[in-house]
C-alpha cells in the first residue's frame, strides 16, 4: 500500500463537481492540500457550485476535464469518470496515482478511541440489491446495539462516515463497480457480491472487466467472503481473491443450506456457517415472513445481510429483530394499492433486466409496464423466462421497440400495447396506468418493472415511481 502523503501543500486534483467531488474537495482542503477541481461542464449549476468552493479557497476549472494541471501529485475522482478519460491517460504517463472517494475514505480512517482499532467495514456490491442489503445489514447491526450507518452509495457518504465527530463502531458499506475500480487499498472485514449481470458495460468495456472490478471487494477480506450459490461467477470471484489466512467462503441461497451456508428450511432463515459443529448443527436466524417484501430475491438479500452480520459476531436474535425492523425504500417492489381486485406494484428501481427478472418472478399473472432507456441491454432472456407469467405488456419509452421485438419472438400470444408515445411526466404515466387497468383482470398484478433507465420520460426512477403511484391512487378514487 502506498503510504498516505503529507497533505499540507500537496497539489491534488479532484475530478468532478458532483456530490462526491465537492465532499472530497472540502475534506482535502481541510487537510491543507492545494486542491483544484476540474469539470468538463460549465453551465449555471456548475458555476454556482464553483463559486461556493472558490469562496472557501479551492481552485475550480470548468469547461476542461481532460487536461492534467501542471504539478499534480494525486487525482481523486468522482465514481462516474471512466478509466478511459484523457485526464487519467495523462496521469498514467506522469505516474500520478488516481484514487476514488472510497479509497480516500479508507486511507483517512481514524482508530476508535476506546479500542485503538479501526471500525470494520462490512461491504456489499452486486448488480442488484445493494442498497436493500446494506440497509438490512445496518438494521441488524443497530438491533445488536452497535453504532452504525448504511454508507457509500446510500445514506451517509463514506468520507463523512469515517470523519464523523462521534465515530461509528462498524460500517455497512454499499460499493459500486465504479468505486471499487478506484479503491486499490480497500480491505473489508467481510464482503459480499450479491449477483452479477451485464450492466455499465459502456464504462467498463467488457463483462470480464466489470466482474473483475466487482471482485475487488473480496481482496484482503479478514473473516468471510459471502457469495450467491445461484450465481457461480460470484463464487469464482471468491476463489480468485487474495484474502487473509482463515477467511472463509460463505454461500447463501433459497434452498436448504449445507455446511458454511445460509439458506431456507420450512419457511425459516437458517445459518449453518457461524455455529458450533456446522456439519451437524444449524441456527434459526429468522423467518421468511420477517422479510419485507418476502419476494425470492429479497429473501436472498436478507440472507446475505445476515451472513455479513454473523461474520461480524452478531447474535441470532439481533438478526431477526433487525429484519423485522427493516422497511424497504420507495420504488422497490412496493405495493401501491389494490383496485378492483388488481394489485399495483411499483418497482421503478428495476432499471436493468436482472432486476426486472427478479420482480417478474415474484408475481403472476402480470400486466407488465416496461421500457425506457435500454443502456445497451437485450431483452430476449428476460422475456423468455417471464413469458408464462404475462397477461399483457404496456411498453413505454425510447427503446420500447427492443422489448416489443423480444415479446414477439418469445411471447407472441401476449397482448402488447405501446402507450404514451411522445409524452413525458405525469401526462404520460396517467395514460400508462389507464392502459394497464384496461388489460388487468381481478387477481392480476400490474407491475412497473421497466428494465430500463427513466431519463427519456422522467427526471429519474424516483419520479417515475412517484407518478405511477399517484396515477394508481387517482384510478382508485
Amino acid at each position: 500500500m502506498t503510504p498516505n502523503p503529507e497533505w499540507p501543500g500537496l497539489p491534488v486534483v479532484v475530478a468532478g463537481l458532483g456530490l462526491s467531488g465537492i465532499s472530497a474537495a472540502r475534506v482535502l482542503h481541510g487537510l491543507g492540500a492545494r486542491v483544484t477541481v476540474v469539470d468538463g461542464s460549465e453551465g449555471p449549476a456548475q458555476q454556482a457550485k464553483a463559486a461556493e468552493l472558490e469562496a472557501q479557497g479551492v481552485t475550480v476549472r470548468l469547461g476542461d476535464g481532460e487536461t492534467l494541471p501542471t504539478g499534480t501529485r494525486l487525482i481523486v475522482t468522482s465514481p462516474g469518470w471512466a478509466p478511459t478519460s484523457p485526464l487519467f491517460t495523462e496521469a498514467a504517463l506522469a505516474d500520478v496515482p488516481v484514487w476514488g472517494d472510497v479509497e480516500l475514505a479508507w486511507r483517512l480512517r481514524r482508530p476508535l478511541p476506546d479500542t485503538g482499532e479501526y471500525a470494520p467495514w462490512l461491504a456489499v456490491t452486486g448488480t442488484n440489491g445493494k442498497t436493500t442489503t446494506v440497509q438490512m445489514l445496518a438494521a441488524i447491526l443497530g438491533a445488536a446495539g452497535r453504532r452504525t450507518a448504511a454508507v457509500g452509495n446510500v445514506g451517509v457518504s463514506v468520507l463523512d462516515a469515517v470523519l464523523a465527530e462521534e465515530p461509528y463502531e462498524v460500517l455497512a458499506v454499499e460499493l459500486s463497480s465504479y468505486q471499487l475500480h478506484w479503491a486499490p487499498s480497500l480491505r473489508p472485514h467481510s464482503a459480499v457480491v450479491l449477483n452479477l449481470a451485464p450492466d455499465h458495460l459502456d464504462w467498463h468495456g467488457t463483462m470480464e472487466a466489470y466482474a473483475a472490478d466487482k471482485g475487488r471487494i473480496y481482496q484482503g477480506n479478514q473473516v468471510a467472503c459471502v457469495y450467491n450459490l445461484a450465481d457461480p461467477v460470484t463464487e469464482e470471484l471468491v476463489r480468485a481473491a487474495d484474502v487473509e489466512e482463515g477467511c472463509r467462503a460463505i454461500g447463501f441461497g433459497l434452498g436448504a443450506p449445507g455446511p458454511s451456508q445460509f439458506g431456507v428450511v420450512d419457511g425459516l432463515l437458517v445459518d449453518r456457517a457461524f455455529v458450533a459443529d456446522r456439519q451437524k448443527n444449524a441456527a434459526e436466524i429468522g423467518a421468511v415472513e420477517d422479510v419485507r417484501p418476502p419476494a425470492p430475491h429479497n429473501i436472498t438479500n436478507a440472507l446475505a445481510a445476515a451472513a455479513l452480520a454473523r461474520a461480524y459476531g452478531v447474535d441470532t436474535k439481533a438478526v431477526r429483530d433487525g429484519l423485522r425492523a427493516f422497511h424497504p425504500d420507495k420504488h422497490r417492489i412496493a405495493e401501491v394499492a389494490r383496485v378492483d381486485g388488481v394489485t399495483w406494484i411499483d418497482d421503478s428501481k428495476a432499471t436493468n433486466t436482472h432486476a426486472a427478472a427478479a420482480s417478474l418472478a415474484s408475481y403472476e399473472p402480470v400486466v407488465w409496464i416496461a421500457g425506457g432507456l435500454a443502456k445497451g441491454a437485450t431483452f430476449d432472456d428476460l422475456v423468455a423466462a417471464a413469458a408464462d407469467r404475462l397477461r399483457a405488456a404496456v411498453l413505454i419509452g425510447e427503446d420500447r421497440e427492443l422489448i416489443r421485438q423480444a415479446l414477439a419472438r418469445h411471447a407472441p400470444d401476449v397482448p402488447v400495447i405501446e402507450a404514451a408515445e411522445g409524452q413525458t411526466g405525469a401526462v404520460a404515466m396517467a395514460e400508462v396506468v389507464r392502459t394497464a387497468a384496461g388489460l388487468a383482470r381481478p387477481g392480476d398484478t400490474v407491475l412497473l418493472a421497466p428494465a430500463c433507465a427513466s431519463m427519456d420520460m422522467f427526471t429519474d426512477y424516483g419520479e417515475r415511481g412517484d407518478l405511477f403511484a399517484a396515477a394508481v391512487r387517482e384510478l382508485g378514487r
